[in-house]
């Protein structure tokens, strides 16, 4: 309890940075798909789970009282703020689980429960605030010194059974939702993230509570209120930070890894064509990496349609044989074909004389898997196998050609009967 004192007048501002900068990153993509609902709700909730956090720091406590000249109006001002997270909580999961297009007779009528509920409970606080009386200003343990006090403590108790209600309902609709089927993996996650988050949640109502109640029963357990709820609160924030955040900037990072991938995939196909005509694509600073990997896999088939000409598809059918035999599976014996027929085919138009090829070569399979071809020729000892084992059988096929001719004509015919 000695560290959470220590820092308690600081400790408020850590859940709002990770907050507000879970709100920077998602910031991004709000903009860019503002007529998202769903997103912009997202971000709406951050900055409203990061409003919380500022105005329950202790400074921002004293700065709005002295502000307004009205001794602990922060209380009802950060209840309210309080109050609202958990409705929009409980919308946004509603929303974000049934969907924007269902506007079924329940859903509707569950989102107008939460609408007018919420709402009602931020009205009855400031009503219960103003009936109350409140002349010593607190700023960190308001809820238990005023635990006695008539109206500020129904005030305390609906704000506290507000947030537990909406806590429960909201974890209850979050780990039902985890165990369907079919769902996305990182929107599972970032599930469990919120219900992780709001499950933990729980365990600060009930600290608040149960040092309420001892108040109630003659006892102080207020160190519950200030020592133990005020580091659970900050780490439920950061996990339904992470939690809200994950299933969106999760599937964007994974897009990004999985271009940039194709594209660093593409290289050694790339490079060995390059040599073709002497040339790449050119660079571009500004080029973003979907346009990169686009320009590189047009650059690879423009140059593979020409050079077709000196693809030998013999050759290849002989290398596939060939990869099959050495016990490769059939699209991984495809793709080392090809790729020992285009090193073919390349050699072949170097040394062409006019740089022209006599061969009518179907690419249609070759630009269809330019990405299996490409990682092919990262594994030079296997091309150098099924090119050995194509020699051996080509070997093995002479030996046999040049015995089959002694064994057809023998070089001493049989005598010829003589009639006696």
């Amino acid at each position: 309890m000695s560290f959470v004192n220590e820092f308690y007048p600081s400790f408020w501002w850590i859940p709002a940075g990770v907050l507000t900068a879970a709100l920077a990153i998602k910031l991004p993509t709000i903009i860019r798909l503002w007529s998202d609902p769903l997103l912009r709700a997202v971000g709406g909730l951050l900055l409203l789970a990061c409003a919380v956090f500022v105005f329950v720091a202790p400074a921002t406590i004293a700065w709005v009282n002295r502000v307004t000249g009205v001794t602990n109006i922060s209380a009802p001002w950060v209840y309210s703020l309080l109050t609202a997270f958990c409705g929009s909580c409980l919308l946004l999961i509603i929303a974000w689980r049934n969907g924007l297009a269902d506007r079924s007779a329940q859903t509707v009528r569950a989102m107008r429960w939460v609408v007018a509920t919420y709402s009602g409970v931020i009205v009855a606080l400031w009503v219960l605030f103003a009936l109350g009386d409140a002349p010593v200003e607190r700023l960190r343990d308001l809820d238990t010194y005023y635990a006695n006090t008539a109206y500020l403590r129904e005030m305390i108790l609906l704000y506290l059974l507000a947030h537990t209600v909406a806590t429960l309902i909201t974890s209850w609709l979050i780990w039902n939702w985890v165990r369907a089927d079919g769902l996305d993996a990182w929107l599972r996650w970032g599930l469990k993230f919120l219900g992780v988050g709001y499950a933990i949640q729980l365990a600060f109502d009930a600290a608040k509570l149960t040092a309420v109640a001892a108040r109630w029963a003659g006892r102080n357990l207020d160190w519950l209120s200030t020592g133990v709820a005020p580091p659970i609160a900050c780490l439920s924030a950061i996990l339904i930070a992470i939690g809200f955040i994950l299933p969106h900037a999760g599937q964007y990072l994974h897009d990004r890894w999985r271009v940039r991938f194709a594209h660093r995939e593409l290289r050694p196909l790339y490079l060995l064509l390059r040599t073709v005509n002497g040339g790449g694509t050119p660079f571009l600073l500004r080029a973003t990496p979907e346009l990169r990997l686009i320009r590189r896999e047009t650059f690879i088939r423009d140059v593979l349609l020409p050079l077709a000409r000196h693809i030998d598809e013999d050759r290849r059918r002989s290398a596939y044989d060939a990869a099959l035999a050495l016990g490769f599976e059939a699209g991984r014996a495809k793709a080392l074909a090809s790729a020992v027929s285009i090193q073919d085919a390349v050699a072949a138009r170097h040394h062409a004389a006019d740089g022209a090829g006599d061969h009518d070569g179907d690419t249609t399979d070759l630009l269809r898997e330019i990405g299996a071809v490409s990682r092919a020729l990262r594994r030079p000892e296997e091309l150098a196998a099924v090119r050995g084992q194509v020699g051996a059988r080509a070997r093995a096929e002479a030996e046999v050609t040049v015995r089959s001719p002694s064994a057809t004509h023998p070089s001493h015919p049989p005598a010829e009967d003589h009639a006696v």
